[in-house]
C-alpha cells in the first residue's frame, strides 16, 4: 500500500472473482494525477491517481467508472461520470481508480471491496 511512483502494475481485485487482475497504469506525480485520462480515446484496463479524492471530467471523450478508495485500499464508492462532469468529492478517499464505463462490474469492482496494486 506505500507510495508507488508513475508507472505501470496490476489491479488485482478481492471479491467474488478472488484474484482477478487487470492491467493498471499508476498516475502519483502531480502531473501525471493532472493528466490523468485528458486527450486519450480509451484506456487499457484501468488508471489509479493516488493521491486523489475527487476528479473530474471536462474535456475527456468518453464516459468512465470511478471508484474512490480509503487508504486501505477498499472501495467506498463507485460512480459511473459522462464527460465534462465535476465528482464530489469523498471525505475517507484516498486514491481513486479510473476506467471505461461499465467494466468496474464485471471486474467485480464494488463498495467493501478490497483491491491490491502489484507493482513491478
Amino acid at each position: 500500500m506505500g507510495r508507488w511512483l508513475d508507472g505501470r502494475g496490476e489491479l488485482v481485485v478481492h471479491g467474488e472473482r478472488d484474484g482477478f487482475a487487470v492491467p493498471l497504469e499508476l498516475a502519483t506525480s502531480y502531473r501525471a494525477r493532472t493528466k490523468g485520462l485528458l486527450g486519450r480515446d480509451s484506456v487499457d484496463g484501468a488508471l489509479l491517481l493516488s493521491p486523489a479524492g475527487s476528479v473530474h471530467t471536462f474535456r475527456m471523450r468518453f464516459p468512465i467508472d470511478v471508484a474512490y478508495l480509503d487508504r486501505r485500499l477498499r472501495v467506498i464508492a463507485v460512480h459511473t461520470m459522462k464527460p465534462g462532469r465535476l465528482g464530489l468529492p469523498r471525505l475517507r478517499s484516498r486514491h481513486v481508480l479510473e476506467a471505461e464505463a461499465g467494466v468496474m462490474e464485471g471486474w467485480g469492482v464494488r463498495v467493501g471491496v478490497r483491491v491490491e496494486v502489484v507493482v513491478g
